[in-house]
């Protein structure tokens, strides 16, 4: 019997989860921001893990070995807990929906998410997730698809311009929309962009049997019912 699992893939400030959200309520299923545990255990090793000054250098960086960061996810507990129909990370109990959002914890994340031994830890606890909950888990990330659930009846890359990509990131932080600053969140997403498309271990790509859903001139509605009406196409209940 096919995993019931709706996999939506895309790069930073596409709408994944937002739309993964959206459709889970429609549908009744379950929603998992994979990204909110790459963020968790990154907020976890900013809070747990010293510092070590580099001989010299005047700066300071945490000294982030692959085991210590899966051992200290193990220990603290780093996990997923399912609230309702969403899954939510918590540190060592506590939960951290806000807390992964900071600054601090987006100029890292991808620096974690890039290491394998993490990549590895989150892919098991999402399957292990996926594995409680029968009747259905949206899923979003950047290799959902591809890597996670690579047998996903139904998969989706969502795409849009860096430009309006960058408008719905400030408009979500309540940020001031002027050229100046549209430009500037253009470029971090375009950077945020290359470097998950050229890492080593599971770059951000389409899957072959990917559905591209280009969101630029849609509504969250639009692209909503346009997953909707496949997943009930694909999964009937």
């Amino acid at each position: 019997m096919s995993i019931r699992v709706i996999a939506i893939d895309g790069p930073a400030a596409s709408g994944k989860s937002s739309t993964a959200a959206a459709v889970a309520r429609r549908l009744g299923w379950a929603h998992l921001d994979s990204g909110a545990l790459y963020r968790a255990i990154t907020l976890a090793a900013l809070d747990n893990v010293a510092e070590t000054a580099g001989e010299g250098s005047g700066s300071h960086r945490p000294a982030w070995g692959a085991q210590q960061l899966v051992a200290l996810a193990e220990d603290l507990p780093v996990r997923l807990v399912l609230v309702g129909q969403v899954f939510r990370p918590e540190v060592a109990g506590v939960g951290v929906e806000d807390a992964i959002r900071s600054p601090r914890v987006t100029a890292r994340v991808s620096e974690i998410a890039a290491i394998p031994e993490v990549r590895h830890w989150v892919n098991v606890q999402q399957r292990e997730a996926v594995g409680t909950h029968p009747q259905g888990v949206v899923v979003d990330g950047r290799d959902i698809g591809t890597v996670v659930f690579p047998d996903a009846p139904l998969k989706v890359f969502l795409t849009a311009t860096p430009d309006e990509r960058a408008r719905r990131r400030l408009a979500q932080r309540g940020d001031r929309i002027d050229p100046a600053e549209l430009k500037r969140e253009s470029d971090a997403l375009g950077a945020r962009d290359r470097a998950d498309s050229t890492r080593r271990v599971a770059p951000l790509r389409s899957a072959a049997d990917a559905l591209l859903l280009d969101t630029t001139q849609l509504s969250m509605d639009e692209q909503v019912a346009r997953v909707v009406a496949l997943a009930r196409q694909r999964l009937p209940h």
